[in-house]
């Protein structure tokens, strides 16, 4: 084991040794690839993804055919939480929002590596918790926080996944990604690169002021980061800031 590199997915880097080593042999490398659906919604859950780069998005969708994100998964999490907790399908979509890799378990080969090794249960329910609280802080925040001040947030949180500062997005995905007109986004995104936190430019964001859009943003982030901390811990070798 001692010769294995450290797996990018957090969840998976937080088991024992013993019991990552256990895992490790069921998972498969995918390639994650952009607008990918890995969830349709009310369909049967065959796959468990662990993000190792990139990013997930978690969509409702309404009656007329529109969405909104009301949640992110990224290398901090897992995709397949119903599962986890005894159920075979949920009301969501999941897409791939930044193309990546990962590693995926069909949902039988899940279920008996559950009862099989010891820690992967409770380590696994602690994200499910964390990101319940990302999911329910967002709703908050929508309804009570100016855009600007959610897109601030949404883009801190996506910087957080992809580990990089440029990655691809339009205007279009961030009205969808935000359950708003695309034209407010419009607006908004130009408050935000005036003021020299983000650049944008043919469908690509690039973070130009980390310090500043954190000003920006509202207090839901730093919530929501404290929360995954408190639940799931930082990754070695930082000191309490679980993403960077």
């Amino acid at each position: 084991m001692t010769d294995q590199p450290a797996p990018r997915n957090r969840l998976l880097a937080a088991l024992p040794p013993d019991d990552l080593a256990r895992f490790l042999p069921r998972l498969e490398l995918v390639e994650l690839s952009l607008r990918q659906i890995l969830q349709e919604v009310e369909q049967p859950i065959r796959a468990v993804y662990f993000p190792g780069t990139g990013y997930l998005s978690r969509l409702a969708y309404m009656d007329n055919g529109d969405s909104a994100e009301v949640g992110l998964i990224g290398p901090e999490g897992m995709m397949g939480l119903a599962p986890l907790l005894g159920a075979d399908i949920e009301g969501f979509e999941i897409m791939v929002q930044v193309p990546g890799t990962g590693l995926r378990i069909g949902t039988a080969a899940f279920r008996e590596e559950l009862e099989r090794i010891p820690s992967l249960r409770p380590t696994l329910s602690r994200y499910a918790l964390a990101h319940f609280e990302q999911v329910t802080r967002s709703a908050a925040c929508n309804g009570r926080h100016h855009i600007e001040q959610r897109l601030a947030r949404w883009l801190l949180m996506a910087h957080d996944r992809v580990g990089t500062d440029d990655f691809p997005m339009t205007h279009e995905f961030m009205s969808m990604m935000l359950g708003v007109r695309r034209a407010g986004v419009t607006v908004a995104a130009g408050v935000l690169q005036k003021a020299g936190f983000i650049r944008y430019e043919r469908g690509r964001i690039t973070i130009t002021d980390r310090p500043g859009l954190e000003a920006a943003s509202c207090e839901c982030y730093g919530i929501e980061r404290r929360a995954y901390d408190r639940l799931i811990g930082p990754p070695p070798g930082t000191k309490g800031a679980y993403w960077r």
